[in-house]
C-alpha cells in the first residue's frame, strides 16, 4: 500500500474506529446483562478479553515483519515490526491491568503468582518491552534491525503458551468460554463488536506508528543530503529546535 491510500485509509478507519467503541462501550453498559454470579464487574470480561486478541494480532504482524526483514531486509518490514510492537505491548498492559482488576473482585487477590496464564502473560509483556528496548537503546542500523527481528519471531513462541495455559494446567481463569457457546445471544454480540472494534484501532494506531517513523526516515535522510551537500546549518532534529 502506497503511503497516499494508507492515509486515505487512515482518514476512514480512524473515525470508525472511534464510533465502534462508543458502540461498544453502549453494548457494554446498557445492552448485555450483568452476569448472573459475578454481577457488573464481569463486563471487564468484554474489554480483557478484546484486548488480548487485539495483542495477539499484534504480535504476529511483529512475527510476520520480522520474517519478512530477515528474509528481504524490507525496510518496510521493519518498520511495521516496530510500530506493531509498540500497539501490542499497549494492548497486553490493558490486558494485565483489566484482568488484575477483574482477579481482585473475582479471587480476592489482583495477581497469583504460580498462575499460568497470567505468568506466561507477564512473560509476554516482558519480551515485547526487551524488544522495544532493545530498538531504543541499540545503535540503529542492520545489526539492530536483525537481531530485534529474532526477538520478535522468539516473543511469538509464548503467545499459544499464553492461550492454551488454562488447558494445559490448573489455573484460576476458566476455561475456554467463546469456543463452548457458553455466552448468552446479547452478551456475544456485546464482545465480538468490542473485539472489532478494538482490532479496528489498534490497526489504526499501528498504522499511525508506521506513517510517523517513516516520516521521521525520511526527514533523517533529508538532513543527511543536506550535510553532504555542505548546508550552512543542520536542519532542526525536534519540536523545540523548530520553535527556538
Amino acid at each position: 500500500m502506497t503511503e497516499a491510500r494508507l492515509d486515505r485509509a487512515l482518514r476512514i478507519a480512524a473515525p470508525l474506529s472511534v464510533l465502534g467503541l462508543l458502540v461498544s462501550g453502549w453494548l457494554i453498559f446498557l445492552y448485555a446483562p450483568p452476569d448472573a454470579i459475578e454481577g457488573d464487574v464481569q463486563r471487564i470480561f468484554y474489554v480483557h478479553v478484546a484486548s488480548a486478541i487485539t495483542a495477539y494480532t499484534a504480535f504476529g504482524a511483529v512475527l510476520v515483519g520480522s520474517a519478512f526483514y530477515l528474509w528481504k531486509e524490507l525496510l518496510w518490514s521493519d518498520r511495521l515490526a516496530r510500530s506493531a510492537a509498540q500497539v501490542g505491548l499497549v494492548f497486553t498492559t490493558v490486558c494485565l491491568v483489566m484482568g488484575s482488576l477483574w482477579g481482585a473482585s473475582a479471587w480476592g487477590t489482583y495477581w497469583q503468582w504460580g498462575d499460568a496464564r497470567l505468568d506466561s502473560t507477564l512473560v509476554l509483556w516482558l519480551m515485547y518491552a526487551g524488544y522495544l528496548l532493545l530498538r531504543r537503546v541499540a545503535t540503529p542500523g542492520r545489526g539492530t534491525a536483525r537481531l530485534a527481528a529474532v526477538v520478535g519471531i522468539l516473543g511469538c513462541v509464548d503467545i499459544p503458551v499464553v492461550h492454551f495455559s488454562v488447558l494445559w494446567w490448573r489455573t484460576l481463569h476458566p476455561g475456554p468460554v467463546l469456543e463452548t457457546g457458553a455466552l448468552p445471544a446479547s452478551m456475544l454480540l456485546a464482545f465480538v463488536v468490542t473485539m472489532l472494534s478494538v482490532l479496528l484501532f489498534a490497526a489504526v494506531l499501528t498504522a499511525l506508528r508506521y506513517r510517523i517513523d517513516a516520516l521521521r526516515e525520511e526527514a533523517a535522510q533529508l538532513r543527511a543530503a543536506a550535510d553532504a551537500l555542505g548546508a550552512p546549518e543542520p536542519l532542526p532534529t525536534d519540536f523545540a529546535e523548530v520553535m527556538s
